[in-house]
């Protein structure tokens, strides 16, 4: 049997592997450091630490992997590709905070700047205790792992605080309204002036240029703006919006996104790169089908309510004995079969109204109205065992709570636990949202007050 596929790394730089004093690195006996890697129709054997720097065919190559001696073994320990990179955070709120934190989880050293008195949203969320702290959970979700600040920028030896640190610095983001950095003393061409290489991300709502550029917005008037309201719900609930701040997140996500390639590019180029995010386009880039469609053809998508997107007949919410409804995707032949079958309605998949997906589509309304009065006679958690066990996509919808209870979250390590406040509160916060060689890169130090980190970085004579 063929030795399973493990993730395995190169190293950026030869001195993130300590030498063994009294011996050369080849003098080392060997060590297994990975077992046997498919790569397509390759397969590349690890067996020593020279093989490990030098082997460069292996796709996963992420870089900044400390890397120590211990009993002659080599153990590799949290991923930490962005270490090295120092970050000047101006953001504040969600979107810009959420990027730096991603950020931070990869291992880059955040240094936060705030407002005299912090920033408003320390005040937020459904903790009292945290919010009288100006730890409230709002805040906290995007703020781990950072350097806190507490800075005037309309002082000038504020914002001289802050270009010193800009001399210094790898990347600077910050998501004021288009034009508020620049009459700070903050914009493109006074940051490059002091740090000619540095990356400059500026995160708003619909960018500085275009008919409603320089507007200010936020998750919610985003939403409207978008066209996802009108797209979401049916003609007869009305427009609806997305519950959680989905806008903000996935703009924090596309911005970090953005970050990393400025920081390969300087890197191949080595000169400063400037990244522009938008969450209007963040957020048409989310619904990139739609968009795409209505600008070809010029016509508005009808809104599918809890419909598949796909517009399978045999796809969709069927409300269940329970008043539990279940959401099902049934797109293939394949599927389509195993569906009948579970539903105790092998015949339907050979009925020549129901044969293939064209013929379903001209009959759906029968194929529908049997199916609804099939799934009526059971539980959604029954159905969803039973659908799933065939390979028929199926879940029951589900609150929150069932979710992280159920565990799926824990088995992925999702959620990590730190320790918030004067009684270090015990917090879930949210991990980077994919595993790095099998790991999650939780959050390491929990938020803590505005200005904490003042008389480290603020070294005035």
């Amino acid at each position: 049997m063929a030795a399973p596929c493990v993730t395995v790394c190169s190293v950026a730089r030869a001195g993130n592997l300590p030498q063994d004093s009294g011996a050369s690195r080849s003098a080392q006996p060997a060590v297994r450091i990975g077992q046997r890697r498919d790569r397509g129709d390759t397969t590349t054997l690890i067996d020593n630490a020279d093989s490990f720097l030098q082997c460069r065919p292996l796709r996963v190559r992420m870089a900044e992997f400390r890397i120590t001696f211990k009993r002659k073994c080599l153990f590799v320990t949290r991923p930490t590709p962005l270490d090295g990179i120092r970050i000047v955070d101006l953001t504040h709120v969600l979107a810009g905070p959420y990027c730096t934190y991603q950020l931070a989880l990869l291992g880059a050293e955040v240094i936060k700047v705030e407002p005299p008195g912090g920033e408003w949203i320390r005040h937020g969320g459904s903790v009292a205790e945290l919010n009288a702290q100006q730890l409230g959970l709002s805040f906290c979700v995007q703020n781990s792992d950072k350097q806190f600040l507490e800075i005037d920028l309309k002082d000038p030896a504020g914002l001289e605080d802050v270009l010193a640190l800009v001399d210094e610095a790898d990347v600077f983001i910050q998501n004021y309204r288009p034009g508020v950095a620049q009459q700070l003393g903050l914009g493109i061409a006074a940051v490059q002036a002091r740090n000619p290489t540095i990356v400059y991300c500026s995160i708003s709502a619909y960018g500085g240029d275009g008919p409603i550029g320089g507007r200010p917005a936020y998750d919610h008037v985003v939403q409207a703006m978008s066209g996802i309201m009108e797209t979401t719900g049916t003609d007869e609930m009305g427009p609806t919006k997305v519950g959680a701040p989905y806008v903000d997140y996935a703009t924090g996500l596309n911005a970090a996104f953005g970050v990393m390639a400025a920081l390969a590019e300087r890197t191949r180029t080595g000169e400063a790169q400037v990244v522009d995010v938008s969450m209007l386009d963040t957020t048409l880039n989310l619904m990139a089908s739609n968009m795409s469609s209505v600008a070809t053809t010029g016509n508005d998508l009808p809104k599918l309510g809890n419909e598949a997107a796909s517009g399978s007949p045999s796809s969709g919410c069927f409300v269940t004995s329970d008043g539990v409804r279940l959401m099902i995707a049934s797109n293939s032949e394949r599927q389509f079969v195993n569906l009948c079958d579970v539903l105790g309605h092998p015949e339907w998949a050979t009925d020549e109204r129901w044969l293939n997906p064209g013929v379903r589509r001209q009959n759906q309304d029968a194929l529908r109205d049997r199916m609804i009065e099939a799934f009526s006679t059971d539980t959604a958690t029954s159905w969803e065992d039973r659908l799933v066990a065939r390979s028929v996509p199926a879940s029951r919808v589900r609150k929150l709570s069932e979710v992280i209870s159920e565990g799926q979250p824990a088995a992925r390590g999702l959620l990590h636990e730190v320790a918030v406040g004067t009684e270090g509160m015990p917090v879930q916060l949210p991990g980077i949202g994919f595993l790095l060689n099998g790991d999650s890169l939780g959050p390491r130090e929990a938020p803590r007050p505005v200005g904490s980190d003042n008389d480290t970085w603020l070294r005035r004579g």
